[in-house]
């Protein structure tokens, strides 16, 4: 019996077809606020993202160590290990995933944006759909969000 390659299961949104490409990326959220962190996390998995969560720079980095994530999603302002320093170890040890800063703090931005210039930067409050957007636009994906 023969298998044939089966394509990526398509859905329909707005009489436009999108293939599910988003179930296979996976996203390292580091978020030390802890609704803020589960947030977030529930709404990338609902877009369709495989989402792990972790509450600082120094829980994130074994997870880039031993594991393949296509996004960085930090906050900038943590304890421990703040997210333009946790960005800069993952250029080191997993350069081929994507970063993104959220960040609350406008002096903030424009250091990340200084130190990081390759990253996007996301400056909160903003609307979870914005969100999924800005990581959609980050992989070229369709700009739908749907929550």
């Amino acid at each position: 019996m023969t298998h044939l390659p089966v394509a990526p299961k398509a859905t329909t949104f707005n009489d436009m077809e999108i293939r599910d490409d988003k179930a296979m990326i996976r996203i390292l959220l580091a978020e030390d606020d802890e609704a803020m962190r589960t947030y977030l996390a529930r709404a990338l998995e609902n877009a369709g993202y495989d989402v792990v969560a972790v509450d600082c720079g120094t829980s994130a980095l074994p997870h880039l160590e031993t594991e393949t994530f296509d996004l960085l999603l930090s906050d900038i302002v943590m304890p421990e290990m703040d997210g333009i320093e946790l960005a800069q170890r993952c250029a080191e040890v997993s350069p081929m995933t994507k970063v993104m800063f959220i960040t609350g703090f406008a002096a903030v931005t424009l250091r990340a944006s200084r130190e990081a210039p390759q990253a996007k930067v996301l400056s909160k409050p903003f609307h979870l759909r914005d969100l999924v957007m800005e990581v959609q636009r980050v992989f070229g994906l369709p700009e739908h969000a749907r929550l």
